[in-house]
C-alpha cells in the first residue's frame, strides 16, 4: 500500500512538473470562470432570453429557466473538473460542442470594467468611469456613459 501510495504521489508530482505553466494557468482560470457561473448566473440568463426570443415567453419563463438551472449547473461542475484536473493534459475547452469555453451573457448585456481605482487611467484626477456593479444581474449603471 505505501509503494502504490508513492508511486501515485511521484507521477503525480512529475506531472505537474512536466505539464508546464501556461497551459496550467489557463485551465484553471477557465475551471475557475465556468465554476463562478453558479453566482455569476451568465448561462441561466442568456438561456431564459433565448428560448423566449426563439419559442416564445411563455417557453422562456418555463422551459427556459428549468433548462437554464440545468445548463448552469453543467458548466459549474465542467469549472470544477477542469480546477481540478489543471495540471493533467489535455488542456484545451472540454464539451465544446455544447457550451462556450468562456463566460456566456444574455446578448442584450455584457458586462464591462469596475469603476475601480484598479482600472481607471485618470485616476490622479478624481474622477474616472466604468459600471458600478457589473457582476449583478441585470445592472446597467455607469458612472460618465455616453449614450
Amino acid at each position: 500500500m505505501r509503494k502504490a501510495l508513492s508511486l501515485l504521489a511521484l507521477i503525480v508530482a512529475v506531472g505537474a512538473l512536466a505539464s508546464g505553466c501556461a497551459n496550467t494557468e489557463r485551465k484553471f482560470g477557465r475551471g475557475l470562470d465556468n465554476s463562478m457561473d453558479i453566482v455569476r448566473c451568465g448561462e441561466f440568463r442568456r438561456t431564459v432570453e433565448q428560448t423566449a426570443i426563439f419559442q416564445g415567453p411563455d417557453a422562456g419563463y418555463t422551459i427556459g429557466v428549468v433548462r437554464g438551472i440545468n445548463r448552469t449547473l453543467a458548466r459549474t461542475g465542467i469549472g470544477i473538473y477542469e480546477m481540478v484536473t489543471a495540471p493533467l493534459p489535455p488542456y484545451g475547452p472540454i464539451f465544446t460542442d455544447h457550451f462556450a469555453p468562456g463566460p456566456v451573457y444574455p446578448d442584450s448585456f455584457t458586462p464591462g470594467l469596475v469603476a475601480d481605482s484598479m482600472f481607471a487611467t485618470d485616476t490622479y484626477l478624481g474622477f474616472s468611469g466604468g459600471e458600478v456593479l457589473p457582476f449583478v444581474p441585470g445592472s446597467r449603471f455607469e458612472v460618465f456613459s455616453i449614450p
